[in-house]
């Protein structure tokens, strides 16, 4: 249970639906509720799909270029305090998205891969997450818990996207400042955390 519960509180943070709010509202305004939804599901889906793949393959690609882990650990941390100070900041809500790529979805026929999934939900730092959580001392039972982490950020994603109109009436522009502020400096946290535990790690096997 800490495995899963460690795995979906890191991710959501990370993943952070509520910064997605804004843009899934402003690409979606002219589609019907059941369109946004099918749209919202496909996006949710796709994040599981990455967060999955990275998980799973993202080791044999570390080991094809001939990554450590732990410096893969140190650059995750960087882009993830990277993207907090962006949250921290007014306006960090779009951080991910540029305002040029934002008007280019506006023509296509469907955003839910991208750039809703990608790099809205799941962006870099996600799978840079994913990929660090991977190690030999994982079980099979470890790794299910760990999937089941992923369906469960997927589905919370899922939830907060078709509520994200009531969220944002609820909150207002400075509840979702603020909560992107909560959840920038989570990130940042957990970037922190990344740096650190890397940086031992690779002085303890020196």
């Amino acid at each position: 249970m800490n495995i899963l519960l460690a795995t979906f509180t890191t991710l959501l943070s990370v993943v952070n639906p509520f910064g997605a709010m804004p843009v899934f509202l402003s690409l979606t305004e002219n589609d019907s509720a059941a369109e946004r939804a099918n749209i919202g599901l496909k996006a949710c889906i796709s994040v599981l799909g990455v967060l999955s793949v990275s998980f799973f393959a993202g080791q044999y690609v570390l080991n094809f270029f001939g990554i450590n882990i732990h410096h893969l650990r140190i650059a995750g941390g960087i882009l993830l305090m990277r993207s907090a100070f962006d949250l921290l900041t007014p306006g960090g809500n779009r951080s991910k998205v540029s305002e040029e790529t934002i008007e280019a979805s506006r023509e296509k026929d469907d955003i839910s891969f991208t750039p809703l999934a990608m790099p809205m939900l799941s962006g870099p730092g996600a799978i840079a997450v994913c990929i660090s959580l991977y190690t030999k001392k994982l079980t099979y039972f470890d790794m299910g818990l760990i999937f089941m982490g992923f369906v469960l950020v997927a589905l919370a994603a899922y939830i907060i996207l078709m509520s994200s109109l009531r969220l944002t009436r609820f909150l207002g522009r400075p509840g979702l400042a603020a909560l992107a502020r909560i959840m920038g400096f989570i990130t940042l946290a957990i970037g922190v955390n990344f740096i650190m535990t890397a940086i031992k790690a690779l002085f303890m096997t020196t």
